[in-house]
C-alpha cells in the first residue's frame, strides 16, 4: 500500500463513480485488469492536479503507458463528464434541490477585464517586461 496523494480519491467519492467506471468497461465488471482501475484514476487526477507530464508519473503509480491509455479510453467514452454529472448532483439532492440546475449566474467581478490605467508608453515597458525580452524589442522597434 502506497502513502496517499492530495490528489487521490476518498473512499466515499471512489464509491460514488465506481459504477460508472464499471458500466462503461467493455469488459465484464468483475473482470479485473493488471492495475486497478482506482489507481489509475488516481494516477489520472494526480496529473491534472499537478501538471507534470504523463511520464514523469511516480513510480508508485501504475506504469504511464497503461494510465494513459486508460485515460484515453475513458475520455473516448466520456466517462468524464458523466462522473462530473453525478458528483455535481449529489450535493444538490442533500440541500433539497432540483438535481440539475435551471439557471445559471456569471459574476462580471470574477472575469478579469481590459486594463484601463496607465500610458500607452508604460504599459509596453509592462509587458517587455512580463514576456519574452526578444520578441518586445523586435516587436517595439529598439
Amino acid at each position: 500500500m502506497r502513502k496517499p496523494y492530495p490528489s487521490d480519491l476518498t473512499n466515499e467519492e471512489w464509491d460514488v463513480v465506481e459504477p460508472i467506471i464499471n458500466e462503461s468497461n467493455y469488459r465484464r465488471a468483475s473482470s479485473k485488469g493488471k492495475y486497478p482501475r482506482r489507481e489509475k484514476l488516481n494516477a489520472i487526477f494526480y496529473v491534472l492536479r499537478t501538471g507534470c507530464q504523463w511520464t514523469d508519473l511516480p513510480h508508485d503509480f501504475p506504469p504511464w503507458k497503461s494510465v494513459y491509455s486508460q485515460f484515453l479510453r475513458w475520455r473516448e467514452r466520456d466517462l468524464f463528464s458523466k462522473m462530473n454529472a453525478r458528483v455535481r448532483k449529489r450535493p444538490r439532492k442533500v440541500l433539497g434541490k432540483e438535481p440539475n440546475p435551471s439557471a445559471g449566474i456569471a459574476d462580471s467581478q470574477s472575469v478579469k477585464g481590459t486594463e484601463k490605467k496607465g500610458s500607452p508608453d508604460t504599459t509596453e515597458l509592462r509587458k517587455l517586461r512580463v514576456g519574452n525580452d526578444i520578441f518586445w524589442l523586435i516587436t517595439l522597434g529598439f
